[in-house]
């Protein structure tokens, strides 16, 4: 009779122990390969250049999820010239104007809004999901408009293409005085 009660017993603590263990393990969570962004904030603040000329700094933040986590370039260094996947954020400013968004086109911006989210090294094991914020800086030398606002999106190094999102208002009028 003893016998059995420490085999039963063995069994008990054996069970237990992998109900534990097994209870612990994080579920792994299932996001979609294709990378979705969700725009956070824009803030201005004044500043100072390198070459310490006064400038607004406005700064975007929003948050981003990717399933298989390829967020972010390799080095530039490492890109064949005429490589057009040399940037993996794009935006587009719209100027607002009797209340309505009109594209400001690059002949007007004087460059192309395109930006290098750097590389983002993949996880280890099986979850490969990153989540995150990204912060982008501008500097507004001038200001030419009242109120503006950005569409942007994103590519993960796959090029699968995120959702584009848009800022709220962006108003320069209290820096304008």
């Amino acid at each position: 009779m003893r016998l059995i009660f420490m085999k039963t017993g063995i069994y008990l603590a054996v069970i237990s122990f992998l109900a534990i263990l097994l209870s612990g393990c994080p579920e792994i969570e299932q996001l979609p390969d294709r990378p979705r962004i969700e725009f956070e904030s824009f803030t201005i603040s004044e500043s100072v250049d390198d070459l310490g000329n006064d400038i607004l700094l406005g700064e975007l933040v929003f948050l981003f999820e990717d399933g298989d986590g390829d967020i972010g370039l390799i080095p530039l260094d490492s890109i064949a010239a005429g490589d057009t996947s040399k940037y993996n954020l794009f935006l587009t400013m719209f100027k607002k104007t009797d209340g309505e968004y009109i594209e400001v086109g690059v002949d007007d911006l004087g460059a192309p809004l395109f930006y290098r989210i750097p590389y983002v090294e993949p996880r280890e094991g099986q979850n490969k999901t990153l989540q995150g914020n990204i912060k982008i800086e501008f500097e507004y030398l001038t200001i030419e408009y009242d109120t503006i606002r950005y569409d942007f999106f994103m590519f993960d190094r796959e090029r699968h293409k995120s959702n584009t999102e848009s800022t709220t208002d962006i108003s320069f009028t209290e820096w304008k005085e």
